[in-house]
């Protein structure tokens, strides 16, 4: 099946790549943030986890 009844031109080629590329690049310094601060996310769950577990040990507790 054909969408196209003409061949793209260059102009519209160059612009189709520079799109993908700039989505690419995108996604690519997302997903770089994502790793970098994972780190300190799991820090801050993990202190908020051993607080909520203290927390209710020392009400049950008494």
């Amino acid at each position: 099946m054909v969408f196209f009844s003409y061949p793209p031109t260059r102009k519209q080629l160059a612009v189709t790549v520079g799109v993908f590329a700039t989505g690419v690049s995108l996604i690519a310094v997302g997903i770089h943030l994502s790793f970098a601060n994972i780190g300190p996310q799991q820090a801050r769950t993990k202190a908020r986890s051993d607080f909520v577990k203290a927390r209710l040990r020392k009400f049950l507790d008494d």
